[in-house]
């Protein structure tokens, strides 16, 4: 058995170890493990660009991102807060759990690449999350970061629990090949179905933990304005 192939393993842990770039971590590894599997050069830039045109589909949100970083650089995301801050009756946790569940269905029906982080995260939804937490008084740095990290989590999970609801997902096709591989015959229908109650159930959850935290940002600014007024006096 050749094991000088897995030498890409050990280039993969020591790039992402070194926090290098995962694109060129990942050809280099993908590099020395052809070469130590006796490929040719020619051989294995043909085999790496067979798969980047197979899998061309996966890579089209990269356009995207010039687009937003030129919106962002033209005033999005300071639009984006100044919009918010018109609903005074807007909440942090309002706004993270409407984004959560619209997050969820439009996964569930397979639309799960028309948000995420780079195209609705840190251009709109952390902005409108930051000035929705601060509608009542200004929000320090250690709040203003937690509100940030709730806000990408929010995508997270809303499309983690929500894509698995949908039949043409590859997660489920994936389970189904494993128990069609142990002789175990389940349809992807089965699947989702049963995919659907954890769904609601993280949604419920995260929804919880939105509003604790929107009841411990609430009571740290009712402190601060004590603490102000008792200074003042």
């Amino acid at each position: 058995m050749n094991a000088w192939p897995l030498l890409g393993v050990a280039v993969v842990v020591a790039g992402f170890a070194l926090q290098r770039n995962p694109v060129l971590v990942v050809v280099i590894a993908g590099i020395v493990s052809g070469v130590a599997s006796g490929m040719g050069i020619g051989d294995l830039l043909a085999l790496l660009g067979t798969a980047f045109v197979n899998n061309r589909v996966l890579l089209l949100f990269v356009l995207t991102l010039p687009v937003i970083g030129l919106l962002e650089r033209h005033g999005l995301r300071e639009r984006a807060q100044h919009w918010i801050a018109g609903f005074r009756n807007l909440s942090l946790s309002r706004l993270l759990v409407s984004y959560l569940a619209m997050r969820q269905l439009l996964s569930m029906f397979g639309l799960y690449d028309i948000a995420g982080h780079a195209q609705t995260v840190r251009p709109l939804l952390a902005p409108m999350s930051e000035q929705a937490a601060a509608r009542d008084a200004p929000i320090d740095t250690s709040t203003r970061m937690r509100v940030r990290a709730l806000a990408a989590a929010t995508d997270n999970i809303g499309r983690f629990f929500g894509e698995d609801v949908f039949l043409a997902f590859a997660g489920v096709l994936l389970i189904q090949r494993f128990y069609a591989g142990q002789g175990i015959a389940l349809e992807p229908f089965a699947i989702a179905r049963w995919a659907l109650p954890t769904a609601i159930a993280a949604f419920v959850i995260h929804a919880l933990r939105v509003a604790w935290a929107q009841r411990a940002i609430d009571r740290a600014q009712r402190k601060g304005a004590a603490g102000a007024s008792d200074a003042a006096r």
